[in-house]
Protein backbone atom coordinates (compact mmCIF):
# COMPACT_ATOMS: atom_id res chain seq x y z
CA UNK A 1 0.00 0.00 0.00
CA UNK A 2 1.64 3.41 -0.49
CA UNK A 3 0.09 5.47 1.65
CA UNK A 4 0.51 8.92 0.40
CA UNK A 5 -0.92 8.10 -2.70
CA UNK A 6 -3.99 6.74 -1.05
CA UNK A 7 -4.19 9.68 1.04
CA UNK A 8 -4.00 12.34 -1.88
CA UNK A 9 -6.46 9.97 -4.12
CA UNK A 10 -8.86 12.87 -5.78
CA UNK A 11 -12.12 11.64 -6.53
CA UNK A 12 -14.03 13.23 -9.29
CA UNK A 13 -17.80 14.04 -8.16
CA UNK A 14 -20.03 11.50 -9.35
CA UNK A 15 -23.89 12.18 -10.91
CA UNK A 16 -26.22 10.04 -10.03
CA UNK A 17 -29.83 10.34 -11.90
CA UNK A 18 -32.22 8.44 -9.94
CA UNK A 19 -35.02 7.07 -11.94
CA UNK A 20 -38.08 5.60 -10.35
CA UNK A 21 -37.37 2.42 -12.21
CA UNK A 22 -33.73 2.21 -10.26
CA UNK A 23 -35.18 3.23 -7.20
CA UNK A 24 -37.89 0.13 -7.38
CA UNK A 25 -35.24 -2.33 -8.34
CA UNK A 26 -33.20 -1.73 -5.43
CA UNK A 27 -36.12 -1.91 -3.28
CA UNK A 28 -37.03 -5.90 -4.70
CA UNK A 29 -33.32 -6.29 -4.78
CA UNK A 30 -33.06 -6.69 -0.62
CA UNK A 31 -36.33 -8.25 -0.85
CA UNK A 32 -39.40 -5.47 -0.45
CA UNK A 33 -42.15 -7.07 -2.21
CA UNK A 34 -41.98 -10.42 -0.84
CA UNK A 35 -45.85 -9.45 0.34
CA UNK A 36 -47.18 -7.59 -2.48
CA UNK A 37 -49.92 -6.62 -0.41
CA UNK A 38 -48.13 -5.16 2.17
CA UNK A 39 -48.54 -1.33 1.98
CA UNK A 40 -45.06 -1.31 3.65
CA UNK A 41 -43.10 -2.56 1.19
CA UNK A 42 -45.37 -1.45 -1.64
CA UNK A 43 -44.68 1.86 -1.05
CA UNK A 44 -40.70 1.22 -2.06
CA UNK A 45 -42.17 -1.13 -5.28
CA UNK A 46 -44.53 0.78 -6.84
CA UNK A 47 -44.67 4.26 -9.11
CA UNK A 48 -47.51 5.38 -7.58
CA UNK A 49 -46.60 7.58 -4.28
CA UNK A 50 -43.01 5.89 -4.63
CA UNK A 51 -40.98 6.45 -1.59
CA UNK A 52 -37.35 5.97 -2.06
CA UNK A 53 -36.22 3.21 0.31
CA UNK A 54 -33.32 4.59 2.85
CA UNK A 55 -30.41 2.84 2.21
CA UNK A 56 -30.34 2.94 -1.39
CA UNK A 57 -27.55 6.26 -0.30
CA UNK A 58 -25.07 3.70 0.23
CA UNK A 59 -25.20 2.56 -3.41
CA UNK A 60 -25.71 5.39 -5.60
CA UNK A 61 -22.76 7.92 -7.08
CA UNK A 62 -20.33 4.69 -5.82
CA UNK A 63 -16.77 5.36 -7.29
CA UNK A 64 -16.24 2.05 -8.72
CA UNK A 65 -13.14 0.16 -8.44
CA UNK A 66 -10.87 2.69 -7.56
CA UNK A 67 -8.77 0.58 -5.09
CA UNK A 68 -7.44 -1.56 -7.56
CA UNK A 69 -5.28 1.23 -9.48
CA UNK A 70 -1.96 0.10 -9.60
CA UNK A 71 -0.65 3.06 -8.26
CA UNK A 72 -1.98 2.43 -4.91
CA UNK A 73 -0.19 -0.58 -4.45
CA UNK A 74 -2.53 -2.31 -2.64
CA UNK A 75 -3.68 -5.93 -2.68
CA UNK A 76 -6.82 -5.38 -3.56
CA UNK A 77 -8.07 -8.97 -4.00
CA UNK A 78 -7.99 -9.72 -0.29
CA UNK A 79 -9.85 -6.70 0.75
CA UNK A 80 -12.84 -6.99 2.68
CA UNK A 81 -16.00 -4.27 3.76
CA UNK A 82 -15.70 -4.47 7.26
CA UNK A 83 -18.10 -1.40 7.99
CA UNK A 84 -21.06 0.68 6.86
CA UNK A 85 -22.72 3.51 8.04
CA UNK A 86 -25.35 5.99 6.62
CA UNK A 87 -27.05 9.15 8.23
CA UNK A 88 -29.86 10.79 6.36
CA UNK A 89 -30.53 14.39 6.21
CA UNK A 90 -33.12 14.80 3.50
CA UNK A 91 -34.74 11.14 1.98
CA UNK A 92 -33.98 10.82 -1.91
CA UNK A 93 -36.74 11.15 -4.26
CA UNK A 94 -36.75 9.37 -7.07
CA UNK A 95 -36.78 11.40 -10.52
CA UNK A 96 -33.68 13.93 -9.20
CA UNK A 97 -29.86 13.52 -9.77
CA UNK A 98 -27.40 13.09 -6.56
CA UNK A 99 -23.43 13.94 -6.89
CA UNK A 100 -21.41 12.06 -4.56
CA UNK A 101 -18.46 13.70 -3.20
CA UNK A 102 -15.98 11.36 -1.79
CA UNK A 103 -12.83 11.40 0.14
CA UNK A 104 -10.18 9.35 2.07
CA UNK A 105 -10.90 10.14 6.03
CA UNK A 106 -8.40 7.80 7.52
CA UNK A 107 -5.72 4.71 7.60
CA UNK A 108 -4.98 2.67 10.37
CA UNK A 109 -1.91 0.74 10.14
CA UNK A 110 -2.49 -2.42 12.24
CA UNK A 111 0.99 -3.76 11.41
CA UNK A 112 2.79 -5.77 9.18
CA UNK A 113 1.52 -8.92 8.34
CA UNK A 114 -1.69 -8.00 10.17
CA UNK A 115 -3.28 -5.65 7.49
CA UNK A 116 -4.41 -2.18 7.57
CA UNK A 117 -7.91 -0.44 7.87
CA UNK A 118 -8.90 2.53 5.37
CA UNK A 119 -11.94 5.22 6.18
CA UNK A 120 -13.95 6.02 3.62
CA UNK A 121 -16.48 9.19 3.25
CA UNK A 122 -19.11 9.57 0.76
CA UNK A 123 -21.50 13.39 0.84
CA UNK A 124 -24.11 13.14 -0.93
CA UNK A 125 -25.69 16.22 -2.81
CA UNK A 126 -28.98 17.30 -4.53
CA UNK A 127 -27.61 18.70 -7.94
CA UNK A 128 -30.25 21.26 -8.36
CA UNK A 129 -30.10 23.04 -4.53
CA UNK A 130 -26.55 21.62 -3.39
CA UNK A 131 -27.90 20.53 -0.30
CA UNK A 132 -26.09 17.62 1.40
CA UNK A 133 -29.26 14.87 1.40
CA UNK A 134 -27.03 12.20 2.96
CA UNK A 135 -23.55 11.19 4.64
CA UNK A 136 -22.04 7.75 4.10
CA UNK A 137 -18.97 5.59 5.61
CA UNK A 138 -16.97 2.68 4.98
CA UNK A 139 -14.33 1.04 6.32
CA UNK A 140 -12.30 -1.40 4.01
CA UNK A 141 -10.03 -4.17 5.51
CA UNK A 142 -6.91 -4.43 3.48
CA UNK A 143 -5.68 -7.95 4.77
CA UNK A 144 -2.57 -7.79 2.83
CA UNK A 145 -1.38 -4.20 3.58
CA UNK A 146 0.04 -3.43 6.93
CA UNK A 147 3.49 -2.00 7.90
CA UNK A 148 3.25 0.93 5.48
CA UNK A 149 1.70 4.14 7.91
CA UNK A 150 -1.49 5.32 8.63
CA UNK A 151 -3.19 8.49 10.14
CA UNK A 152 -4.85 7.22 13.45
CA UNK A 153 -3.41 4.77 15.83
CA UNK A 154 -6.46 3.25 16.84
CA UNK A 155 -9.99 2.23 15.64
CA UNK A 156 -13.06 3.73 16.66
CA UNK A 157 -15.00 1.71 19.27
CA UNK A 158 -17.61 -0.05 18.00
CA UNK A 159 -21.59 0.14 19.29
CA UNK A 160 -21.69 -1.93 22.30
CA UNK A 161 -24.80 -4.08 22.09
CA UNK A 162 -26.83 -4.25 25.91
CA UNK A 163 -25.73 -7.24 28.19
CA UNK A 164 -29.35 -7.97 28.54
CA UNK A 165 -31.99 -10.53 25.97
CA UNK A 166 -32.96 -9.42 23.08
CA UNK A 167 -36.56 -7.24 22.79
CA UNK A 168 -37.62 -8.48 19.79
CA UNK A 169 -36.48 -9.98 16.74
CA UNK A 170 -37.96 -10.21 13.08
CA UNK A 171 -36.98 -12.68 10.59
CA UNK A 172 -37.19 -11.95 6.73
CA UNK A 173 -36.31 -14.47 4.20
CA UNK A 174 -34.05 -13.84 0.87
CA UNK A 175 -34.75 -15.21 -2.40
CA UNK A 176 -32.24 -17.89 -4.39
CA UNK A 177 -31.65 -15.41 -6.97
CA UNK A 178 -31.43 -12.23 -4.64
CA UNK A 179 -27.79 -11.67 -5.66
CA UNK A 180 -28.38 -11.83 -9.03
CA UNK A 181 -31.40 -9.34 -8.55
CA UNK A 182 -29.31 -6.82 -6.35
CA UNK A 183 -26.47 -6.76 -8.69
CA UNK A 184 -28.40 -4.45 -11.05
CA UNK A 185 -28.12 -1.78 -8.64
CA UNK A 186 -24.44 -1.62 -10.00
CA UNK A 187 -22.44 -4.07 -7.86
CA UNK A 188 -21.36 -6.35 -10.63
CA UNK A 189 -18.60 -8.34 -8.51
CA UNK A 190 -18.79 -11.63 -10.24
CA UNK A 191 -18.60 -14.00 -6.58
CA UNK A 192 -21.65 -12.91 -6.68
CA UNK A 193 -23.11 -14.57 -9.89
CA UNK A 194 -20.10 -16.92 -10.90
CA UNK A 195 -20.56 -20.20 -8.91
CA UNK A 196 -16.63 -20.64 -10.51
CA UNK A 197 -15.15 -17.76 -9.41
CA UNK A 198 -17.06 -17.78 -5.74
CA UNK A 199 -14.99 -21.11 -5.34
CA UNK A 200 -12.06 -19.51 -6.20
CA UNK A 201 -12.24 -16.57 -3.57
CA UNK A 202 -13.06 -19.31 -0.73
CA UNK A 203 -16.87 -19.73 -1.10
CA UNK A 204 -19.48 -22.70 -1.51
CA UNK A 205 -21.26 -20.66 -4.12
CA UNK A 206 -22.15 -17.18 -4.71
CA UNK A 207 -22.39 -14.76 -1.80
CA UNK A 208 -25.23 -12.22 -1.34
CA UNK A 209 -23.49 -8.67 -1.28
CA UNK A 210 -22.80 -7.27 1.97
CA UNK A 211 -24.54 -4.21 1.21
CA UNK A 212 -27.70 -6.10 0.08
CA UNK A 213 -27.70 -8.02 3.66
CA UNK A 214 -27.64 -4.25 5.31
CA UNK A 215 -30.70 -2.99 3.20
CA UNK A 216 -32.20 -6.13 4.41
CA UNK A 217 -31.19 -5.43 8.23
CA UNK A 218 -32.78 -2.00 7.53
CA UNK A 219 -35.79 -3.05 6.51
CA UNK A 220 -36.00 -4.89 9.60
CA UNK A 221 -35.75 -1.93 11.62
CA UNK A 222 -38.26 -0.16 9.46
CA UNK A 223 -40.93 -2.85 9.94
CA UNK A 224 -40.36 -3.82 14.21
CA UNK A 225 -39.52 -0.55 15.00
CA UNK A 226 -40.97 2.48 12.53
CA UNK A 227 -44.37 0.65 11.05
CA UNK A 228 -42.56 0.95 7.94
CA UNK A 229 -42.00 4.52 7.82
CA UNK A 230 -38.75 5.81 6.30
CA UNK A 231 -39.19 8.85 7.08
CA UNK A 232 -38.39 8.09 11.19
CA UNK A 233 -34.83 6.84 10.26
CA UNK A 234 -32.38 9.24 11.12
CA UNK A 235 -29.00 6.87 10.62
CA UNK A 236 -27.92 3.60 10.38
CA UNK A 237 -24.50 1.74 11.23
CA UNK A 238 -23.35 -2.09 11.22
CA UNK A 239 -20.12 -4.49 11.05
CA UNK A 240 -20.16 -7.40 8.63
CA UNK A 241 -19.21 -10.39 10.47
CA UNK A 242 -19.76 -13.16 7.57
CA UNK A 243 -21.12 -13.65 4.04
CA UNK A 244 -25.20 -14.00 3.60
CA UNK A 245 -25.83 -17.26 1.13
CA UNK A 246 -28.68 -16.15 -1.72
CA UNK A 247 -31.91 -18.58 -0.13
CA UNK A 248 -31.44 -18.04 3.73
CA UNK A 249 -33.19 -16.72 6.28
CA UNK A 250 -31.57 -13.49 8.06
CA UNK A 251 -32.80 -13.43 11.51
CA UNK A 252 -32.15 -9.98 13.47
CA UNK A 253 -32.25 -8.84 17.31
CA UNK A 254 -32.93 -5.69 19.03
CA UNK A 255 -32.84 -3.90 21.71
CA UNK A 256 -34.42 -0.16 21.98
CA UNK A 257 -33.44 2.25 24.32
CA UNK A 258 -35.08 5.30 23.63
CA UNK A 259 -34.58 6.39 20.28
CA UNK A 260 -31.47 4.46 19.81
CA UNK A 261 -32.20 0.52 18.23
CA UNK A 262 -29.21 -1.42 18.63
CA UNK A 263 -29.15 -5.10 16.46
CA UNK A 264 -27.35 -8.28 15.69
CA UNK A 265 -28.49 -10.32 12.44
CA UNK A 266 -27.93 -13.96 11.75
CA UNK A 267 -28.10 -16.61 8.78
CA UNK A 268 -30.59 -18.60 10.37
CA UNK A 269 -30.12 -21.83 8.61
CA UNK A 270 -26.02 -21.58 9.79
CA UNK A 271 -26.95 -20.22 13.20
CA UNK A 272 -23.91 -17.72 12.22
CA UNK A 273 -23.81 -14.13 12.91
CA UNK A 274 -23.39 -11.62 9.85
CA UNK A 275 -23.88 -8.10 11.03
CA UNK A 276 -23.33 -6.98 14.08
CA UNK A 277 -23.01 -3.94 16.64
CA UNK A 278 -25.90 -2.65 14.97
CA UNK A 279 -27.22 0.84 16.12
CA UNK A 280 -30.15 2.81 14.25
CA UNK A 281 -31.72 5.79 15.28
CA UNK A 282 -35.49 6.15 14.89
CA UNK A 283 -37.66 9.36 15.68
CA UNK A 284 -41.50 9.32 17.31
Amino acid sequence: MNLEKLLAWKFSPLEHPLPARDCMLYALGIGAGTDPTAESDLQFCYEQNLKVFPSLVNVIAHPGGWITDPSLEVEWVKLLHGEQSFTILRPLEAGKTYIGHYRVRDVLDKGEGKGALVYLEKELREKETNEVVSLVTSTYVLRGDGGHGGTISEAPVPHALPDRPADKSLSLSTLPQSALIYRLSGDYNPIHADPVLARKAGFDRPILHGLCTLGVATRAVLNAYTNGDPSRLRSLQLRFSAPVYPGETIFTEFWQDGGVVSFRATAKERGVVVLNNGRAEITD
